[in-house]
């Protein structure tokens, strides 16, 4: 008898319609996705776009045109209902959060899945480094920059970032750890004054919720997979659909095979 594995047992909860809320946390050990989906018309413009711009954007995973599957990732995932809340665009835009997209599916549709940072998360949490949006119960926050991706046909615009508080020495040992995890954003990309990358105001993040900066700690930033979201707004193709962001997918590849040494 095979046993179901707690990244399965997470995606039955979300296909079941009994959790739609973040994913940060679920299945230790387990990689997170980010989601895009677009007409194949537009997909190869994509993917060129995420070929140029590896640090917001590091694919795991293309799927077949018209097919939700992606058995590279889990032989049971379904895109359509695996993932807890969705985001649909239309012209660029925002329209429908639902958490099922089974209506929405077409035969020309490419799905694109993303390394996520909830990943590499694993990895500084075992470590000991703790994570306030955690501790708080909190989706992470994330900011629109600064710093432009390089474009790609139709698709340009700012990089994405979320932020995790902390003390000097966390953030040292942070950089060490998550420069081993290329497939899921490596390193990051700031460390300090969010001005400095066209952040104003840190207590008003563009996606997820507001955590505290104490005196003692410096804000992280790392590249985020939402990144893409953004460029999608720019492109305004006729249909998108992403994720809410924190609410990924949670796959069967294990965090402890991305480390590139």
């Amino acid at each position: 008898m095979t046993r179901t594995t707690e990244s399965q047992m997470v995606r039955q909860r979300i296909r079941r319609g009994d959790y739609d809320g973040q994913t940060s946390g679920l299945a230790p050990g387990h990689v997170q996705g980010n989601l895009i989906i677009l007409p194949q018309d537009w997909a190869a413009e994509f993917l060129r776009f995420c070929q140029l711009n590896p640090k917001p954007c590091p694919l795991l995973s293309v799927s077949e045109p018209g097919s939700p599957y992606v058995p590279s990732l889990g032989a049971e995932i379904d895109l359509r209902t695996d993932l807890p809340r969705y985001r649909v665009y239309r012209n660029g835009d925002l329209v429908d959060r639902p958490t099922d997209i089974s209506a929405l599916w077409r035969e020309d549709l490419v799905a694109f899945l993303i390394g996520c940072s909830f990943s590499f998360e694993d990895a500084l949490t075992s470590d000991g480094i703790p994570l306030r949006h955690q501790t708080l119960g909190k989706v992470v926050p994330m900011y629109r920059t600064s710093i432009l991706c390089v474009p790609a046909g139709r698709f340009s615009g700012p990089m994405v970032v979320s932020m995790r508080p902390m003390k000097a020495a966390d953030a040292i040992r942070a950089v060490q750890i998550t420069t081993r995890f290329p497939a899921v954003h490596g390193a990051p990309v700031h460390l300090g004054r969010p001005d400095l990358i066209g952040i104003s105001k840190i207590s008003q993040p563009d996606y997820g919720e507001a955590i505290p900066v104490e005196e003692d700690e410096m804000p992280v930033f790392w590249a985020c997979g939402v990144t893409p979201q953004a460029a999608l707004l720019a492109a305004r193709p006729p249909l998108a659909i992403g994720h809410e962001p924190g609410c990924m997918l949670v796959t069967d590849l294990l965090n402890s095979r991305q480390a590139s040494f």
